[in-house]
């Protein structure tokens, strides 16, 4: 078993115990991990809890793809061995301690990472700890079910542990497409022009002698599995379906363009949609992360071909990705979020982007990441990726949170992830408002009529008129009362109070 999955024969003397091999993690140590929401370790992070529980005093630098499962991050967290964790992370835990400021945290835009890490930008590299299925003949790595940062890590860091993971097929070999560009000022174009194109290796080059440590799991990823979508969302996605429907039909899009949707409700939505709607056929898919319904989608013959950075599913659906992985991988391909989140190839392939806000104001900016304007909740992740180079770009929210309490349609958004500048149409399940052909004053007027609840439109008029009447300009603002339409919440827990009838 073991020699099926390290071929290469030299790295089984390197076959160890968590205990040994985590010793080349000290305190100070920059580890860099793999894993985007799918494919992180699950051994490691288990023993430096353990030390940190037994009295040991130490801290790392926790460097991931994007968000990790309960198994890194709050473990991790909760151990309080972390001094500075980034990129983009979604566990609660952790979520609090960088919120109370014990845990440094930076956001970054996803597609630039790898780039950063190879110019040394993010400090040496002294450990990576990477999930794989096999390592080949010459000591490539062949990953799980993400790609992530990945290819990066493990060819920059000075010492290399890797977790096989026995609970996914050494037949994962293939539905990889690995390729690492150069970097500024040598980059040339990456030569993807369609979704399918494969441009890479179907492994990771690995330097066996940077090999420390070579460890075995059966664990399986925990990923978030997310039910039917609701009402709203559904509404949200027939709503953009019809959009882009019309636009092709009026000559204004061309057909063909492939989708990308953040992973959630309204994403798996629309993907739902497709599966009902028969002018929608023969799909292309350029993202990050593809979820249970691709696999539906492929099963229809809908999907010619779905690109993404890595595969989250539900048990059912992993099942059938692995009894019929010789028929998925003809149409899935993952690769290194460098390449499935760069700008580059989104403007050329056109993609239309799909993206999810907490907030969006009246002239069409969001934040994705703030809770009223201070506290992080996750992080930007790939959305500005997608959301400044898309083809048309949709940005979606429900129009309240907290069971109406509060408005997801304010005046001015506290905090700024994609300007007005980025943003195409706006999306909620009252309505939907095409932001391009409008000047900020008739986007203002459009959102407040079309996108916002019924209970928040006469007092978001009654800001807009005040607004416009005390200040004018371009994009009229009483700043002295913006926070107040938030502040209110804070004070109250309901936005509705003393609301114009």
């Amino acid at each position: 078993m073991q020699q099926d999955r390290i071929r290469y024969q030299p790295l089984l003397k390197k076959i160890t115990d968590p205990v040994t091999a985590a010793r080349h993690i000290k305190d100070g140590t920059n580890l860099f991990i793999s894993g985007f929401t799918a494919g992180y370790p699950k051994l490691i992070p288990k023993e430096l809890a353990k030390r940190a529980k037994e009295g040991e005093n130490f801290k790392i630098n926790l460097f991931a793809g994007a968000s990790t499962g309960d198994a890194v991050d709050r473990l991790l967290a909760e151990a309080d061995v972390v001094n500075w964790r980034r990129p983009y992370m979604s566990d609660p835990v952790m979520r609090n301690m960088i919120n109370e400021g014990e845990i440094a945290f930076k956001d970054d835009h996803l597609s630039s990472l790898a780039s950063l890490v190879r110019s040394g930008d993010w400090g040496d590299a002294h450990v990576a700890v990477v999930e794989a299925v096999a390592i080949t003949e010459k000591g490539a790595l062949v990953p799980t079910m993400s790609v992530g940062n990945t290819p990066t890590y493990v060819k920059v860091a000075e010492k290399i542990i890797v977790e096989l993971s026995n609970s996914e097929p050494p037949e994962l070999a293939g539905i990889h497409d690995i390729f690492i560009p150069e970097d500024p000022p040598y980059r040339m174009p990456i030569p993807i022009y369609r979704a399918a194109d494969r441009i890479g290796k179907p492994f990771i080059d690995m330097d066996p002698n940077r090999v420390v440590a070579i460890l075995f799991h059966d664990e399986q990823d925990s990923c978030p599995v997310f039910t039917a979508p609701d009402r709203i969302s559904q509404r949200i996605a027939e709503q953009i379906l019809d959009f882009v429907r019309h636009e092709i039909k009026r000559g204004r899009l061309p057909n063909g363009l492939p989708w990308q949707a953040g992973v959630g409700h309204v994403g798996n939505a629309v993907l739902g949609g497709f599966m009902e709607d028969s002018f929608f056929d023969n799909l292309e898919l350029y993202s990050e992360v593809l979820q249970d319904s691709v696999l539906d989608l492929i099963d229809m013959g809908k999907v010619r071909a779905a690109s993404g950075s890595a595969l989250t599913l539900s048990q059912k659906a992993r099942n059938r990705f692995f009894n019929e992985l010789y028929r998925y991988r003809e149409k899935i391909v993952l690769r290194p979020v460098e390449i499935s989140n760069s700008p580059e190839i989104i403007s050329r392939l056109g993609v239309l982007a799909i993206n999810t806000a907490m907030e969006i104001d009246i002239y069409g900016q969001a934040n994705s990441t703030h809770v009223m304007g201070s506290h992080m909740m996750n992080g930007i992740g790939g959305s500005g990726d997608y959301m400044r180079n898309g083809a048309i770009t949709f940005m979606v929210t429900p129009s309240t949170a907290k069971e109406g309490r509060i408005s997801a349609i304010v005046p001015m958004v506290p905090h700024v992830d994609h300007s007005e500048h980025s943003v195409d149409v706006i999306v909620t399940e009252n309505g939907l408002v095409d932001t391009r052909p409008l000047t900020p004053k008739q986007t203002a007027a459009q959102i407040i009529n079309k996108c916002a609840h019924p209970d928040y439109r006469d007092i978001l008029w009654d800001y807009y008129q005040r607004a416009l009447k005390q200040r004018g300009g371009h994009e009229p603002q009483l700043l002295s009362e913006v926070f107040s339409f938030h502040e209110r919440f804070m004070k109250t827990g309901d936005m509705r109070i003393n609301i114009p009838k």
